[in-house]
């Protein structure tokens, strides 16, 4: 069975962009989030296989929001996404859990690498 991925980002383009590359490869997209507390909400609502969640957010950020996932599924796979030079915020989320980091603009094979490293 196709693994789901819940999309988190406060862009509609960047959401479209991971969305557009994982359905070409093969993965379900369980929901989108545009913040980290919708986020959190769509976790526990769908709970995918993996999150990819932007760090830079409106109402919650994506470190917040990772650390409230982890607390609820200690399990949970979450990839970080980023700007360049959040390099503090980037050891943080990792620190909290996080499986990879993938830095903006994607690169569709780093995607796909990531979530196959995560995820199988």
């Amino acid at each position: 069975m196709a693994k789901s991925i819940l999309i988190c980002d406060d862009a509609a383009f960047m959401r479209m962009m991971i969305k557009d590359i994982l359905t070409k490869n093969g993965y379900n997209i369980a929901g989108e989030a545009e913040n980290g507390l919708k986020a959190v909400d769509k976790y526990q609502e769908t709970k995918p296989d993996l999150v990819m969640m932007d760090i830079t957010m409106p109402e919650m950020d994506g470190i917040q929001a990772l650390k409230k996932i982890k607390a609820v599924d200690p399990s949970a796979n979450i990839i970080m996404c980023s700007a360049m030079g959040q390099q503090a915020m980037v050891i943080e989320s990792i620190q909290s859990g996080a499986k990879d980091f993938i830095v903006k603009p994607f690169q569709a094979d780093r995607v796909l690498e990531a979530v196959k490293k995560a995820v199988g």
